[in-house]
């Protein structure tokens, strides 16, 4: 035998072209990854502003345009208005003029991202210096002593994330990618229920009372868990059902090479390129950590739209998992395990 004869014996044509996939994938992993967190720069910030009438105009439009469009600016009522919107999310930062001093006061969440939050500082510190003025910084929502740098809820959420894709990678590995019916493809998104379930109380143990990582509601966060888990292992399994084996890393690409980069974990949207900053809210990983966020430091608020984007990629996964079983076994075709 030759030693080309070997080569092939011992590397088939269809694990020569997973081998490709994977170096594809891991180029695009370095690529997005690089490409979303080498240089941010702050675009668009929602910043609410708190002055006189008679100055408010002005101040907002010399604020509106600072190189870079750094600022989306606003104007609010009071201070209890804007004081409001920072705690549901509407905004990220607010600068309350004071009309009888020189001494204004920035009031900041950095729960909500400290990236973020130290971006509004130094824009805001940078445009009142222009003015002659100066700024006291107030952090409304501050984060806790163990997530200084507000990473724990990226951190859980890409746990999940990981768990959700490699339960159903398992069950695929086991017993063949796609399911030999509809009755086993229910048993499998079954099982993927129950260990969603389980993921999402352990995560949210971990995080929480054990090391006191994350604050905010044990219950609340456990559930998100368990939704984050079951959106992305049902995914997974809808993509093994369309592509067999290769569906493990159309998962990846979807979650890990695109989810991750653009969840706004490291860097929270408004400091992400375009393309990272609109994909985001719509993946997993991305609505994951924005409800994880608002749970520990807002009270939950703002996070009925990531829930209704993790349940709709759960209910689609779902969907499509047990059609393809459908259609697979209306094939007649050899059944490939469970």
């Amino acid at each position: 035998m030759t030693f080309v004869d070997e080569v092939k014996s011992a590397v088939t044509v269809r694990a020569a072209l997973l081998v490709i996939g994977v170096l594809g994938l891991m180029v695009a992993f370095i690529a997005s990854y690089a490409g979303a967190f080498h240089h941010p720069k702050p675009k668009d910030i929602p910043f609410a502003l708190v002055a006189p009438a008679q100055v408010s105009g002005q101040l907002a439009q010399q604020l509106g345009e600072l190189p870079g469009n750094p600022l989306d600016v606003r104007t609010a009522k009071d201070e209890a208005d804007a004081t409001r919107q920072l705690r549901d999310r509407s905004v990220d930062g607010v600068l309350v003029v004071d009309p009888r001093g020189t001494t204004d006061r920035l009031l900041v969440a950095s729960g909500g991202g400290a990236s973020l939050a130290q971006a509004v500082e130094a824009i805001a510190t940078g445009a009142e210096k222009a003015q002659q003025r100066t700024v006291t910084v107030v952090d409304v929502a501050p984060a806790s002593a163990g997530d200084s740098r507000t990473l724990s809820s990226f951190y859980l959420v890409v746990g999940w994330c990981v768990g959700g894709y490699l339960c159903a990678a398992i069950l695929a590995i086991s017993a063949g990618a796609r399911p030999a019916n509809t009755h086993r493809a229910l048993i499998r998104l079954g099982v993927l229920a129950v260990y969603a379930i389980a993921a999402g109380l352990l995560g949210s143990l971990i995080i929480g009372p054990v090391l006191g990582a994350l604050p905010g509601s044990y219950i609340g966060l456990a559930g998100l868990g368990a939704l984050v888990v079951f959106a992305v292992g049902a995914t997974t399994l809808a993509f093994q059902g369309l592509a067999g084996v290769v569906g493990i890393g159309l998962a990846i690409l979807v979650i890990v090479v695109l989810g991750n980069p653009s969840a706004g974990g490291a860097y929270p949207y408004p400091l992400l390129p375009p393309f990272w900053r609109t994909i985001g809210p719509g993946l997993p990983p991305g609505a994951g950590t924005w409800a994880a966020r608002s749970i520990a430091y807002f009270k939950g608020e703002s996070i009925s739209g990531p829930l209704q984007v993790l349940s709709i990629w759960a209910l689609l996964g779902a969907i499509i998992t047990v059609v393809l079983a459908g259609l697979n076994q209306d094939r007649g075709e050899k059944p490939t395990g469970a």
